[in-house]
C-alpha cells in the first residue's frame, strides 16, 4: 500500500467536502464561532474521550480534534481521566466576548 498516495487522497476528500458543505449555504459558521460553541458548551466540566469526540462532530470538528487541541495546550487530561479545557481556552473565549 502507498500510504503516501492514501494520505493525499483523503485529503483532497476532505477539501470536497468542504467545498460541498460551503455551497449547502450561507448558515455556515467560521471555524473562530464552531470553537467558541465547543469552549461554551464544554464549559469547566471534565469529558471523556467519547463524550469530547462527539462534542467536537456536533459543531463540525473531525472526532479526532481532542488530540490536536491537547498538542496545541488547549486542553489537558486530568488526573481523574477526564479531559478538561486549559486557562488558554477559556481566556481565547473571554478575548472574543
Amino acid at each position: 500500500m502507498d500510504i503516501a498516495r492514501v494520505q493525499a487522497s483523503l485529503r483532497l476528500m476532505a477539501r470536497g467536502l468542504e467545498e460541498l458543505a460551503a455551497a449547502l449555504g450561507d448558515e455556515e459558521l467560521s471555524e473562530a464561532e464552531r470553537t467558541a460553541h465547543v469552549i461554551a458548551e464544554w464549559g469547566r466540566r471534565g469529558l471523556t474521550q467519547k463524550e469530547a469526540s462527539a462534542l467536537f462532530q456536533r459543531h463540525g470538528f473531525a472526532p479526532q480534534t481532542t488530540g490536536g487541541w491537547a498538542r496545541g495546550d488547549w486542553v489537558e487530561l486530568g488526573d481523574d481521566g477526564l479531559r478538561y479545557l486549559t486557562a488558554k481556552s477559556h481566556a481565547w473565549l473571554e478575548e472574543r466576548s
